[in-house]
């Protein structure tokens, strides 16, 4: 299951391992078992590692870009 979420503070990436700072938009992700993770972890990305893996993409609306973790 896939949840946009907004930082606290203290989170940090699975990917790139920095600490997503303060009001930061990341993706949690309930991974299943696999390479990355075992089944029930829950995966951390920051919005440039979600964007370079293909969970985040940008879509174009009347007000401009967004940003967008779900199809």
């Amino acid at each position: 299951m896939r949840r946009g979420c907004i930082s606290l503070g203290g989170i940090r990436c699975n990917n790139c391992k920095r600490i997503i700072p303060h009001s930061e938009r990341y993706l949690a992700i309930d991974e299943e078992k696999g390479v990355e993770a075992d089944k029930g972890q829950t995966m951390h990305y920051c919005v440039q590692c979600s964007i370079d893996k293909g969970f985040a993409h940008y879509k174009e609306e009347k007000d401009g870009r967004v940003l967008t973790f779900f199809s």
